[in-house]
């Protein structure tokens, strides 16, 4: 039997609702969903993780109440191998209005337009950010350029949400540092779509810890596994322009694409890591090679140990090769039991917006972040939040190149 003090996160468990496309969806009008054929797939023709089916949410809408009738104009960059720029229901938000699309590939970026409902495109992400109407920008491009794209933005004044991870690679530390100014001095709201902050037994006990039900988290765990198989997943590759087995995800190391796992602390508590050690496997695929790559990374799998800031210990963990591995989801353990008087249910959506895909996350992201800007709230996972879950596994890789060796993880909290 399970103890009530363990949180037993698996994305498969949250997909209980079969549906993809517009009449499965029933009361959610879609301008666009993927259809079985368009779903994104690895090398192998797997359905990426959190795109094998999207969650209906069907009593989601109930109770939910508009907070204002004003619209926000919405900019959209990047349609690349997840569509992720139209699968988070931007066009079908009530207070949303997506004036502009942009992608590197111009098919791909007539294919967003399409899908979102866009008059206007761009040829690029900067340019888009220069268009004066447009007041927030969902930055859903490769990861390499999340940092520079989302600073920039938020420097023309925009408010901006973007796709995991914040920041990337061996510049991470002074994109952090770059990325948390701009927020402070612009003023703007910033939210990192962390699909894991959503997921329903996650968002439960984010709502027993802020209660105070559980006490301190003494332990917590957190995983994202996905064998990656021998070819490898596509990745925007910059040198060509095209998505392909040699772009940014080739060889990336598990800790540079830590935030799935981490938000299994960070996302429930709010709190901060301090220190952390890392360990990895030799990558079981020949693009590893020993670390002669891209990326300079040997490993296919690593784990950190993490300290934090309220006296707990963390494990977090990452891996493209271990097989039977799966999915993303984790453990927390606190110093009382779960009061069961505290359903901690996910908000209410408009009935236009479905849950979407990765356990239903996608709706309830957009309209926390749009409500954020509406409301003049901090959205749920805010930049202080974001940088700590990226930096935490990007230091960690670091540590795994010093065979375990602690490291501090630096502190941004807004």
């Amino acid at each position: 039997m399970q103890d009530e003090n363990e949180l037993e996160l698996g994305r498969r468990d949250f997909m209980k609702t079969v549906g993809v496309g517009a009449a499965a969806l029933g009361t959610f009008s879609m301008t666009h969903s993927l259809s079985a054929a368009d779903l994104p797939r690895d090398a192998d023709g797997n359905v990426i993780p959190g795109f094998e089916k999207n969650q209906t949410n069907a009593n989601a809408a109930k109770g939910w109440q508009q907070v204002s009738d004003r619209k926000i104009r919405v900019g959209i960059a990047g349609y690349g191998l997840c569509k992720f720029g139209g699968a988070f229901f931007y066009q079908n938000h009530p207070n949303v209005e997506v004036v502009a699309a942009t992608d590197l590939d111009p098919g791909r970026c007539a294919g967003l337009a399409k899908a979102v409902g866009a008059k206007k495109t761009y040829p690029s992400c900067e340019e888009m950010i220069k268009d004066r109407r447009i007041e927030a920008v969902y930055i859903a491009t490769d990861a390499p350029s999340h940092a520079r794209l989302a600073t920039m933005a938020l420097n023309h004044g925009k408010h901006v949400v973007s796709a995991v991870p914040a920041v990337f690679g061996f510049e991470a530390e002074g994109q952090a540092e770059a990325l948390f100014n701009a927020v402070k001095k612009s003023g703007m709201k910033y939210m990192m779509n962390e699909t894991s902050a959503f997921h329903s037994d996650l968002y439960m006990v984010r709502q027993q810890y802020q209660a105070g039900a559980i006490g301190k988290v003494i332990y917590s765990e957190g995983e994202y596994y996905h064998d990656f198989g021998p070819k490898g997943l596509p990745g925007y590759n910059p040198k060509n322009g095209k998505i392909d087995h040699d772009g940014w995800r080739k060889a990336l190391p598990p800790m540079w694409y830590p935030t799935h796992a981490m938000a299994y602390y960070v996302s429930i508590t709010g709190g901060r890591f301090t220190d952390v050690s890392g360990l990895g496997t030799t990558g079981l695929y020949a693009e590893y090679n020993g670390g002669n790559n891209q990326h300079k990374n040997p490993f296919g799998t690593e784990v950190a140990m993490l300290k934090t800031n309220e006296g707990g210990i963390s494990r977090m963990a990452g891996s493209w090769d271990m097989k039977n591995a799966h999915g993303e989801k984790g453990r927390v353990y606190g110093q009382k039991a779960r009061s069961n008087a505290i359903k901690g249910q996910r908000p209410s959506l408009p009935p236009s917006v479905g849950g979407g895909g990765h356990g239903g996350s996608h709706g309830q992201l957009t309209n926390n972040f749009i409500e954020s800007i509406l409301l003049d709230k901090t959205p749920i996972v805010p930049v202080g939040d974001a940088l700590n879950m990226t930096l935490g596994g990007v230091i960690a890789h670091k540590s795994a190149l010093k065979d375990g060796e602690w490291m501090k993880v630096p502190q941004y909290e807004l």
